[in-house]
Protein backbone atom coordinates (compact mmCIF):
# COMPACT_ATOMS: atom_id res chain seq x y z
CA UNK A 1 0.00 0.00 0.00
CA UNK A 2 3.07 2.51 0.71
CA UNK A 3 4.32 1.65 -2.82
CA UNK A 4 0.82 2.55 -4.23
CA UNK A 5 1.22 6.04 -2.28
CA UNK A 6 4.90 6.94 -3.11
CA UNK A 7 3.80 5.92 -7.34
CA UNK A 8 0.60 7.48 -7.42
CA UNK A 9 1.54 11.16 -5.12
CA UNK A 10 3.44 12.50 -7.90
CA UNK A 11 0.67 11.99 -10.65
CA UNK A 12 -1.84 13.63 -8.00
CA UNK A 13 0.61 16.63 -7.77
CA UNK A 14 1.43 16.53 -10.89
CA UNK A 15 -2.47 17.01 -12.00
CA UNK A 16 -3.14 19.47 -9.29
CA UNK A 17 -0.50 21.82 -11.23
CA UNK A 18 -1.86 24.49 -13.58
CA UNK A 19 -0.67 24.20 -16.82
CA UNK A 20 -1.04 28.17 -17.51
CA UNK A 21 -0.38 30.49 -15.10
CA UNK A 22 -2.63 33.48 -14.20
CA UNK A 23 -0.41 36.03 -16.09
CA UNK A 24 -0.54 33.39 -19.46
CA UNK A 25 -4.49 33.30 -19.01
CA UNK A 26 -5.25 36.62 -18.51
CA UNK A 27 -2.44 37.59 -21.60
CA UNK A 28 -4.34 35.30 -24.05
CA UNK A 29 -7.81 35.95 -22.90
CA UNK A 30 -6.72 40.02 -23.72
CA UNK A 31 -5.46 38.96 -27.08
CA UNK A 32 -8.64 37.00 -28.17
CA UNK A 33 -11.89 36.75 -25.86
CA UNK A 34 -14.50 35.73 -27.92
CA UNK A 35 -13.08 36.40 -31.58
CA UNK A 36 -11.89 39.96 -31.59
CA UNK A 37 -9.02 40.58 -29.04
CA UNK A 38 -9.31 44.16 -26.92
CA UNK A 39 -5.79 44.99 -27.80
CA UNK A 40 -6.68 45.35 -31.33
CA UNK A 41 -9.31 48.77 -30.17
CA UNK A 42 -7.54 49.44 -26.49
CA UNK A 43 -4.08 48.91 -27.46
CA UNK A 44 -1.24 46.32 -26.40
CA UNK A 45 -1.70 46.94 -23.11
CA UNK A 46 -5.09 48.86 -22.87
CA UNK A 47 -3.52 52.27 -23.00
CA UNK A 48 -6.31 53.02 -25.28
CA UNK A 49 -5.76 53.48 -29.43
CA UNK A 50 -6.99 55.20 -32.83
CA UNK A 51 -8.74 52.88 -34.28
CA UNK A 52 -9.86 54.69 -38.01
CA UNK A 53 -9.22 58.15 -39.77
CA UNK A 54 -12.10 59.26 -41.80
CA UNK A 55 -13.75 62.31 -43.24
CA UNK A 56 -17.35 63.33 -42.17
CA UNK A 57 -18.62 66.68 -43.38
CA UNK A 58 -15.64 67.51 -45.13
CA UNK A 59 -13.31 67.25 -41.67
CA UNK A 60 -10.80 64.91 -40.67
CA UNK A 61 -12.32 63.00 -37.84
CA UNK A 62 -10.79 59.92 -36.05
CA UNK A 63 -12.61 56.98 -34.48
CA UNK A 64 -11.04 55.81 -31.11
CA UNK A 65 -11.03 53.39 -27.96
CA UNK A 66 -10.37 55.13 -24.63
CA UNK A 67 -7.41 54.06 -22.18
CA UNK A 68 -8.71 50.80 -19.98
CA UNK A 69 -5.90 50.48 -17.83
CA UNK A 70 -6.41 52.81 -15.36
CA UNK A 71 -10.03 52.26 -14.84
CA UNK A 72 -11.02 51.43 -11.29
CA UNK A 73 -12.60 47.97 -11.67
CA UNK A 74 -16.17 48.47 -11.27
CA UNK A 75 -16.07 51.38 -14.19
CA UNK A 76 -13.75 48.31 -16.00
CA UNK A 77 -16.62 45.64 -14.81
CA UNK A 78 -19.24 47.85 -16.15
CA UNK A 79 -18.38 48.65 -19.36
CA UNK A 80 -17.91 45.23 -20.72
CA UNK A 81 -21.55 44.29 -19.22
CA UNK A 82 -23.00 47.05 -20.98
CA UNK A 83 -23.62 48.07 -24.71
CA UNK A 84 -21.37 50.68 -25.58
CA UNK A 85 -21.05 52.58 -28.81
CA UNK A 86 -18.45 50.64 -30.81
CA UNK A 87 -17.72 48.04 -28.58
CA UNK A 88 -19.00 45.07 -29.08
CA UNK A 89 -20.68 42.61 -26.22
CA UNK A 90 -18.37 39.61 -24.89
CA UNK A 91 -20.27 38.28 -22.62
CA UNK A 92 -17.57 37.87 -20.42
CA UNK A 93 -17.94 35.76 -16.70
CA UNK A 94 -16.61 37.57 -13.48
CA UNK A 95 -13.82 35.22 -13.43
CA UNK A 96 -12.79 36.73 -17.23
CA UNK A 97 -13.29 39.86 -16.41
CA UNK A 98 -11.13 40.03 -13.36
CA UNK A 99 -8.64 38.08 -15.35
CA UNK A 100 -8.71 40.85 -17.99
CA UNK A 101 -8.41 43.53 -14.82
CA UNK A 102 -5.85 42.12 -13.47
CA UNK A 103 -3.63 41.88 -16.66
CA UNK A 104 -4.10 45.62 -17.35
CA UNK A 105 -2.97 46.35 -13.63
CA UNK A 106 -0.04 44.54 -13.99
CA UNK A 107 0.79 46.00 -17.51
CA UNK A 108 0.37 49.60 -16.60
CA UNK A 109 3.27 49.09 -13.68
CA UNK A 110 6.82 50.17 -14.54
CA UNK A 111 8.84 47.09 -15.74
CA UNK A 112 11.40 46.21 -13.16
CA UNK A 113 14.91 46.45 -14.39
CA UNK A 114 17.25 42.97 -14.74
Amino acid sequence: MQYLFFLLFPVWVYAQASFITPMEYASQLYKNPRGIGCFKCHGEYGEGKIIAHYIHKKKEQNFSAPAINMLDYKTFSDALNKRLVGMPRYFLTDKEIRSLYFFLQEKKQPQKKK
